[in-house]
């Protein structure tokens, strides 16, 4: 194994930037829709409820298609499945770009979920072409590229809406598609690495029916009511089909996902602080920039345009990019668990800062910067600890799962922060400072749940035992 790992990573940057601008363009798309969603319900003449359903669509499409393509990757060739889901993923991004109807654009926005599959695909492709003292930076910096490229969208957001339009949104992201699949292509050799067996198509279909229900139930459940018939029957569907495709899993021969798998300290803990980062990483996008754009005359806004709150968040995404390659040298030395907790103590600190001083723009700067440091740290070493704790072969389909939990703890956050915000409205329908309080300390608790995890993942000299 070691001769053919040496022979095939050649050129190692190069594989991680291809990787990398595939990474990017999905966490763009992720999160640039949001501060463009007034203008297109305008443009297409569609209300605040139908437009968000390019965000749930997306949402949906993501978790579902995720776990699915990550198993394919392990079973078919990591490469050639993601060439399939940058496939897919440029199409949406072309169909949204001509989209004149919110019908179109949102079917435009599900075959974008798809792109949810990227990262766990590129990091089993990491894992297999690049020398293994550099495996531990490259998936810090990968990592990081959920939560940067996610900050990103929104600084570039506003200003392609001002200048072009929010079709552009998608023409831009369709272009760095293009250049990603190119690379792919011919920057990327095909993975050595297979699990054999078949399709678990019932697994996949519980899966997928239990995820459906529950992420839309979090999501539409404030507008729909909490307690209606319509959100407690997602709900409970989404309870019995996902009990019954754990029992589904642990009897069949090629199960989807390995339950023992995920039954691991070292993947359930990591999964557990994954959701954790989920809700606040949701709750950053939708609070600061909301809390930036309030008027001045409300006593707690700071009365910025779009654009203006979207530059923002470029601390964020800096400190991100500089923390990533630290958290992968550390995790190289002392495994993931002292990045991770050091990671979650730096986020939780800029939301008790947050909660306690908010009125002026260094308050927001600073506690943005120790946001981007926390998810740069913790970020890489989520997904350093889930390959410590994975073999090779069941790569892509741990990391799919990881991603997974990101995307429901988000759906959790924005269902929760939002109906707080809305619950204590005033009466020209902005929500209040004390929601706003709320929520910053509803996030710091959740990091507190991710720290009481991380605390139980096992020692980087524990695991590294185990596997050897």
């Amino acid at each position: 194994m070691t001769l053919t790992r040496t022979a095939r990573h050649q050129k190692p940057a190069l594989v991680l930037g291809f990787l990398a601008l595939a990474g990017v363009v999905f966490a763009m798309l992720q999160s640039l829709i949001a501060p463009a969603l007034p203008t297109i319900a305008g443009d297409l003449r569609t209300s605040a409820t139908d437009v968000s359903w390019l965000v749930t669509a997306y949402l949906l499409a993501a978790a579902v298609t995720t776990p699915l393509a990550g198993r394919l990757g392990d079973m078919f060739g990591r490469r050639r499945v993601l060439l399939v889901v940058l496939g897919v993923l440029a199409t949406g991004a072309l169909v949204a770009a001509l989209a004149d109807s919110l019908g179109v654009l949102v079917t435009g926005r599900v075959l974008q979920g798809a792109g949810g599959a990227i990262l766990p695909l590129a990091f089993g492709i990491v894992r297999e072409e690049l020398p293994r003292e550099r495996v531990g930076v490259a998936v810090a910096l990968l990592s990081t590229l959920l939560g940067a490229g996610g900050a990103l969208g929104t600084v570039l957001a506003g200003p392609i809406i001002e200048y072009l339009s929010w079709h552009w949104l998608f023409w831009f992201a369709l272009i760095m598609i293009a250049l990603a699949a190119a690379g792919v292509a011919f920057g990327i050799p095909e993975s050595s690495t297979r699990t054999p067996g078949r399709i678990d198509v019932p697994g996949a279909l519980l899966l997928s029916a239990g995820l459906v229900c529950l992420l839309l139930a979090f999501n539409k459940g404030g507008g729909w009511g909490w307690t209606s018939g319509t959100t407690l029957g997602l709900f409970g569907g989404a309870a019995v089909a996902l009990a019954a495709w754990v029992v589904v899993e642990l009897r069949v021969r090629a199960p989807l996902v390995d339950i023992r798998m995920l039954a691991g300290r070292g993947v359930w803990t990591t999964n557990i602080t994954s959701v954790a980062f989920g809700v606040v990483t949701f709750g950053t996008f939708l609070l600061v920039p909301l809390l930036l754009q309030l008027p001045t005359a409300t006593g707690y806004g700071l009365g910025k345009s779009v654009s203006e709150a979207g530059l923002y968040q470029l601390p964020s995404t800096i400190a991100m990019v500089v923390f990533a390659p630290l958290s992968g040298a550390l995790d190289r030395s002392f495994g993931a668990k002292l990045p991770l907790i050091l990671g979650i103590l730096m986020a939780a600190a800029s939301f008790v800062l947050l909660a306690v001083a908010h009125d002026a723009a260094w308050h927001i700067l600073t506690a943005v910067t120790l946001i981007g440091t926390g998810i740069g740290l913790a970020s890489s070493a989520m997904t350093n600890a889930i390959l410590a704790a994975v073999p090779p072969s069941q790569t892509s389909v741990a990391t799919s799962i990881n991603t997974l939990a990101r995307t429901i703890g988000g759906s959790i956050g924005t269902a929760v922060l939002a109906t707080t915000l809305s619950a204590t409205a005033t009466a020209q329908h902005l929500p209040t400072e004390a929601a706003f309080t709320t929520n910053f300390w509803i996030c710091a608790g959740t990091l507190l749940v991710a720290l009481l995890a991380a605390l139980l993942l096992p020692t980087g000299q524990r695991r590294r035992r185990d596997q050897q």
